[in-house]
C-alpha cells in the first residue's frame, strides 16, 4: 500500500516549509525539504509530516517530528495551532514537544487532547506509536490524513470573483489545482449587476467561459458557505468542455428566474485582478496552520500549502489524465502515464489545459 504520488506533490506544493520522516519498518527519523516528497514513493510503512509554516522560523529545527523534551526515543507530530505558544523563532509544536517532557508519559493523553489538533507520538525503542483525535482524521484506503486538504477529489466550475486571480481565488482557491479554462456544454444566463451570478435556465444565453479547479472536500464546504448554498447559491453538476473533453463539473446557481429584460454575458471579467490585501486579510491567511499527516497502512501522513505560479489562460499547456484529473508524464514518443490511476494513454486520450 502506497500514498499517490499525487497526493504527496499536492502536500508538497501546498506545504512547502519541510519534510520530516518516521520510518516504521526501522523506526529512523530523517528531515528532508518539501520538493523531495518523491522519497515517499515507497512501500515502506511511515508517518511523515509536511510543514506549513505559522508559528516559528522556517528552518530544520521547526521542522516535525521533534523530541519530547530529554526523552530521546519519544517523539511529537502535530497538525494545528495552538494559541499562546510559540515565538519568531520557535514554532508551538516545537514547545509544545519539549514541554510533554516535563510530566508523566500517562498524562500525555489527557494533555493533547485538550487541544483541536490531531496529533501522533511516536516511541523509537518500543516501537509503538499513538493517534490522539482520531475523530478529527479523515482515512482513504488505508490511509489516515490529519486533515483532507490534500485529498482534491471534486471539480468545480467558477466564473466569478472566484475566477483565477480575482479577489475571492486568493482566500478560497489559491492552494487548491486549477484544471483550466473551459466553457458550459450548455448555454446559460450569466448575468452582471455589479457582481456575476448565473442562472440554472440551460438553452438560454451563452455557453459560459469559467475555470476549473480539483477542491477537497474542505473546500467545497468553503465554497458552500461562500455561496450559501443552497439558500442563495444552489450547487448542481453540469457538463463543462475544456479544449474539447468534457468533465462534470459542480457549479453555483444563483435561485433566481430569468428576468426578461436582462443583458447576459458569456463572460466575467474583474476590473482589478490583483486584490488590494488589508492587513487582516493578511494575518488571517497568514494564521492558518495546515500541516496534515498521512498513513500507508501503519503509518501517517502531515502536510501545509504553497500557491502555484499565477498564469494566465493559454500560456504554457500541461496534460492531465482525463480518468483522475492528475498530472501525467510523457515517455518522449506518443504517450502519457498517469502518476494517480497508473493509466497509459495516447495523445489524443488526453486533456491538454493550460500550466
Amino acid at each position: 500500500m502506497t500514498v499517490p504520488s499525487e497526493v504527496a506533490k499536492t502536500s508538497a506544493r501546498i506545504n512547502p516549509h519541510g519534510l520530516g520522516v518516521i520510518w516504521l519498518d526501522t523506526f529512523e527519523v530523517t528531515y528532508y525539504k518539501s520538493s523531495e516528497y518523491a522519497i515517499l514513493n515507497s512501500d515502506r510503512p511511515f508517518i511523515a509530516h509536511f510543514r506549513y509554516a505559522t508559528v516559528g522560523a522556517i528552518n530544520r529545527d521547526n521542522t516535525h517530528p521533534f523530541r519530547c523534551g530529554s526523552n530521546k526515543n519519544e517523539w511529537l507530530m502535530m497538525n494545528g495551532t495552538i494559541k499562546g505558544i510559540g515565538s519568531v523563532e520557535k514554532s508551538d509544536s516545537r514547545i509544545l514537544a519539549s514541554s510533554l517532557g516535563d510530566i508523566p508519559r500517562h498524562t500525555w493523553k489527557a494533555e493533547l487532547e485538550k487541544h483541536t489538533s490531531r496529533f501522533v507520538t511516536v516511541n523509537t525503542h518500543s516501537r509503538t506509536f499513538q493517534i490522539y483525535n482520531q475523530d478529527l482524521w479523515v482515512q482513504r484506503g488505508g490511509v489516515w490524513y490529519s486533515k483532507d486538504n490534500v485529498l482534491e477529489e471534486n471539480l468545480v466550475a467558477v466564473y466569478g470573483t472566484l475566477k483565477k486571480g480575482y479577489n475571492n481565488y486568493w482566500h478560497y482557491l489559491s492552494a487548491s489545482k486549477f484544471i483550466g479554462c473551459g466553457t458550459t456544454q450548455e448555454r446559460y444566463p450569466l448575468i452582471i449587476k455589479g457582481l456575476p451570478y448565473m442562472i440554472n435556465d440551460r438553452g438560454v444565453g451563452y455557453n459560459v467561459d469559467v475555470d476549473v479547479f480539483k477542491v477537497s472536500d474542505s473546500v467545497l464546504r468553503e465554497l458552500d458557505r461562500l455561496e450559501c448554498h443552497p439558500n442563495w447559491y444552489c450547487r448542481k453538476i453540469i457538463a463543462i468542455d475544456i479544449n474539447g473533453k468534457v468533465l462534470n463539473c459542480w457549479l453555483y446557481f444563483n435561485i433566481k428566474e430569468t428576468v426578461g429584460n436582462s443583458e447576459m454575458h458569456f463572460t466575467y471579467t474583474q476590473r482589478n485582478d490583483k486584490p488590494k490585501y488589508s492587513t487582516w486579510y493578511q494575518e488571517a491567511d497568514i494564521a492558518k496552520e495546515q500541516e496534515s499527516p498521512k498513513t500507508f497502512d501503519r503509518g501517517f501522513f502531515f502536510d501545509d500549502v504553497v500557491e502555484e505560479d499565477d498564469q494566465a489562460c493559454g500560456v504554457d499547456e500541461k496534460a492531465i489524465c482525463v480518468e483522475c484529473f492528475h498530472d501525467l508524464d510523457h515517455d518522449g514518443f506518443s504517450n502519457y502515464h498517469c502518476t494517480g490511476c497508473d493509466g497509459w494513454f495516447t495523445e489524443s486520450d488526453v486533456l491538454m489545459v493550460n500550466a
